[in-house]
C-alpha cells in the first residue's frame, strides 16, 4: 500500500478499500474537487480497487499520475459482468474522464435521423444539441455515399419532407396542415403522397418508414418479399402500370444490394472490429455486416492515456462503437482475443474463415490506410512535427526545380453555378500548415457567364499587382486548381501583365473528381508543362491534396454564403417593406403568389401584421 508522500488521501482511500465488495460492478476514481477522472469495471470490485494503490513501483508512469490524483473512490455494484460493461460505456460517455481512453467526438459525423413525429421525416443530419428527437442510423464515414443511399431511399418510396405545424384531425388517423389543405409541388412530382391534404392515412404512412429503417438497417429480404407480392397482386387485377413502377422500386433496390454486398448473405449479422497502436495514439476500424452488406464502416483515433494494451482498448471501445451504431449483432470477428468482455456479452470469432476471413482482412487494410493517412496529417499539422513538414516541402522543391523552399504557397479555386454568383478562394500554407488569417476571399467583378479562366486571371492579377503596390512578400509557390489551361492563364498574367517571377505549379483531377496529376512548368526558350509523377500514398500527394481540399471548401462556402443572400426573390420581395423572410412566411403558409393575392387585407394582417399586409394588399389591388 501507498503512503502519504504519494497520495496524502490513502487514509481516506484504505478505510473505503475495506468495505468495498466483492462483486461485479463499476467504480469511478474521483480527485479532490469531486470530478470523476477514471471509470472501469471489475469482476471483483474489491481486488480491482485495492490494485491501484498496491505494488506502486510497478506501475507505468499514466498509472502513477491517475494514482497520485484520486481523492475518493465511488463504486456501482450489478448483477452480472455484462451490466457492468454497457454501464461503464454510459458513465465514461456522461463524464469524459482525463484518463479514459474515448473514441473522437462522433458529432462531426453525418447521420440519417428518423424525427419522432407523428408523421415522421428522413433528415440528413450531424448531431448537434438543437436536433429534433428521434432515431439516428450512423455515423457514416461517407457523406457522398449517405447522399446516394437517401437519394434511393427518396425513389423507392414517398415521404414528407415539409416541416410545417401539423393539425390532427380526429377521423382516419389523417392530419392536416393548419391553415392549408393543398398538396404541396413535392406531390405533384410525385415526391410526396400528401398526408397533409388527407390522400394518405397514417398506417400507410408508418409503414413506409418501417420499410426505410429495414433498408437502413441492412434488411432487405423482407421490403423484397412484400415489393414482389405488391407486384403480383397489381398484376391479377390488371394494373399492369402501377405493377410496373413497383417492378422498377425492387430492380432499384436489388441494384443497390448487389452494390453493396461483398460477401455470401450466409452472414447474416456480424460486426468487425480490428486496431492498430503505437505509444500514443491507437486507430480503429469498425464494420457492421448485414446479410452479406456493410451497412456501416467507419475509422476512429484514439489518444491513449493509461498505457493500456491493443486488446484493453478494443474491450473499452467496442461497446461504445456497438451501441452508436445500435448492433444487436451476436458476433464479433476480432484480431485476438479480449478476455475483458464477458462471454455472454458478445461472442468472439479471432480464427475466422471463409468470408469472414476476408471481412477481417478487408477491416486490417482499413484501419492501416487510415493510420498512415493519421500520421500524415499530423506530420503536416503538428509542431512537434515540423521537420516532417519541412522534409515534404524539400521534397516538393526538388520535384518542381524551385528556386528556393516553397515554405509560402498560395492556392486558387473558383465557384460558381452557370456562371451565376462567381466568387473565387484563395488559402495559403506556411511551414506545410494553413495560415488562415492569409485567407482570402474574391467576388469576380469583370467576367460574364461560367469562364473559370477569365475568372483565374482576374483574381490572379487582383491579388498579386495589391501585393506588388503594398510591397508585400510574394509566395514561394502558386498553385491553381486546374490543369494546363489555367495554369497558362496564370502564367500569362504573372509574367506579361504583372512582370512577376512566382512558380507556379498545378494540381489536375481525373474523371472522378480525384486529384491524380500535379503539373509544373519547365523552363525553357518556350515554357512547357510537364507531369510530376507521385503515388496517391505519397506523403507530398497527401500534403497537396490537403491544399487543394482546403481551397475547394474555402471558396464553396463562400459561394454558397452568397448564393443564399441572393437567390431567394419572388414578386413578394419587390414589394416595399417585404424582406425575403417575410416572403417565406407567406408562400409557407398561403402555397403561392397567385393565392396571396386574392387574399383579404384583414387574412394578410393576421398572418404579417397590418402593416405589411396594407403593403401587400394594395400592391395587388392598386
Amino acid at each position: 500500500m501507498i503512503d502519504a508522500s504519494i497520495n496524502p488521501h490513502i487514509e481516506q482511500i484504505a478505510l473505503r478499500l475495506k468495505t468495498l465488495p466483492e462483486s461485479p460492478g463499476v467504480y469511478q476514481h474521483l480527485d479532490a474537487d469531486g470530478k470523476v477522472i477514471y471509470v472501469g469495471k471489475a469482476r471483483n470490485l474489491r481486488s480491482r480497487v485495492s490494485s491501484y494503490f498496491s505494488h506502486y513501483d510497478d506501475k507505468s508512469a499514466k498509472i502513477k499520475m491517475l494514482v497520485r490524483h484520486i481523492a475518493d473512490t465511488r463504486v456501482t455494484v450489478v448483477a452480472t459482468e455484462v451490466d457492468a460493461l454497457l454501464l461503464e460505456n454510459s458513465l465514461i460517455k456522461q463524464y469524459q474522464p482525463r484518463y479514459n481512453s474515448m473514441l473522437k467526438d462522433d458529432k462531426s459525423y453525418p447521420y440519417l435521423l428518423i424525427t419522432d413525429e407523428p408523421y415522421p421525416r428522413l433528415l440528413y443530419v450531424r448531431k448537434h444539441p438543437g436536433l429534433p428527437k428521434g432515431q439516428f442510423f450512423g455515423p457514416y464515414p461517407n457523406g457522398v455515399v449517405l447522399r446516394q443511399l437517401q437519394d434511393i431511399i427518396r425513389q423507392l418510396f414517398q415521404y414528407r419532407t415539409c416541416n410545417r405545424t401539423l393539425d390532427f384531425g380526429t377521423q382516419n388517423s389523417k392530419f392536416r396542415i393548419q391553415n392549408s389543405n393543398r398538396p404541396c409541388m413535392k406531390h405533384q412530382i410525385g415526391l410526396c403522397a400528401a398526408p397533409c391534404a388527407g390522400l394518405q392515412s397514417r398506417e400507410e404512412y408508418l409503414q413506409i418508414f418501417e420499410n426505410i429503417r429495414r433498408i437502413l438497417r441492412g434488411d432487405f429480404d423482407h421490403i423484397l418479399s412484400d415489393l414482389k407480392r405488391q407486384m403480383t397482386a397489381l398484376a391479377k387485377e390488371l394494373r399492369f402500370e402501377e405493377a410496373e413502377a413497383v417492378k422498377r422500386r425492387i430492380r432499384l433496390l436489388e441494384e443497390y444490394q448487389s452494390r453493396s454486398t461483398v460477401v455470401g448473405t450466409n452472414v447474416r449479422d456480424l460486426d468487425v472490429c480490428s486496431i492498430l497502436s503505437d505509444e500514443r495514439h491507437a486507430w480503429l476500424n469498425y464494420m457492421r455486416i448485414r446479410n452479406g452488406a456493410i451497412i456501416y464502416s467507419f475509422n476512429n483515433e484514439v489518444k491513449k492515456q493509461l498505457d493500456e494494451t491493443d486488446a484493453e482498448l478494443l474491450a473499452t471501445l467496442l461497446p461504445q462503437l456497438r451501441q452508436q451504431t445500435q448492433s444487436t449483432a451476436a458476433e464479433a470477428v476480432l484480431p485476438f482475443p479480449l478476455p475483458d468482455l464477458p462471454a455472454d456479452y458478445l461472442q468472439q470469432n479471432t480464427a475466422p474463415r471463409g468470408d469472414r476471413r476476408k471481412l477481417l482482412e478487408l477491416s486490417l487494410r482499413n484501419v492501416e490506410a487510415y493510420r498512415k493517412q493519421c500520421n500524415h496529417q499530423r506530420a503536416l499539422t503538428d509542431g512537434d512535427a515540423a521537420p516532417q513538414a519541412l522534409k515534404l516541402l524539400e521534397r516538393l522543391q526538388q520535384a518542381l526545380a524551385l528556386p528556393r523552399l516553397p515554405m509560402e504557397i498560395e492556392c486558387f479555386d473558383n465557384s460558381n453555378i452557370q456562371g451565376a454568383y462567381p466568387v473565387a478562394g484563395m488559402v495559403r500554407f506556411s511551414a506545410g500548415k494553413p495560415n488562415r488569417k492569409e485567407y482570402r476571399k474574391f467576388n469576380i467583378k469583370n467576367v460574364e457567364g461560367p469562364d473559370d479562366y477569365a475568372s483565374m486571371a482576374e483574381v490572379i492579377e487582383r491579388r498579386y499587382r495589391r501585393l506588388r503596390e503594398e510591397q508585400k512578400p510574394l509566395p514561394d509557390l502558386l498553385i491553381v486548381d486546374g490543369g494546363e489551361g489555367q495554369m497558362q492563364m496564370a502564367h500569362r498574367v504573372l509574367r506579361d501583365t504583372l512582370h512577376l517571377d512566382i512558380p507556379i505549379a498545378g494540381l489536375a483531377k481525373n474523371d472522378r473528381h480525384r486529384t491524380s496529376q500535379l503539373l509544373c512548368y519547365v523552363e525553357k526558350s518556350t515554357p512547357e508543362i510537364k507531369v510530376v509523377q507521385l503515388k496517391p500514398t505519397d506523403a507530398l500527394f497527401h500534403l497537396l491534396e490537403q491544399i487543394q481540399n482546403e481551397v475547394h471548401r474555402f471558396a464553396i462556402t463562400f459561394h454558397k454564403d452568397k448564393r443564399s443572400k441572393g437567390t431567394f426573390r419572388t414578386a413578394l420581395t419587390d414589394i416595399p417593406g417585404i424582406g425575403p423572410q417575410t416572403a417565406r412566411d407567406l408562400l409557407l403558409r398561403f402555397g403561392s403568389v397567385k393565392q396571396i393575392s386574392r387574399l383579404a387585407e384583414a387574412d394578410l394582417a393576421e398572418a404579417i401584421g397590418p402593416t405589411k399586409a396594407q403593403a401587400v394588399y394594395n400592391h395587388f389591388h392598386p
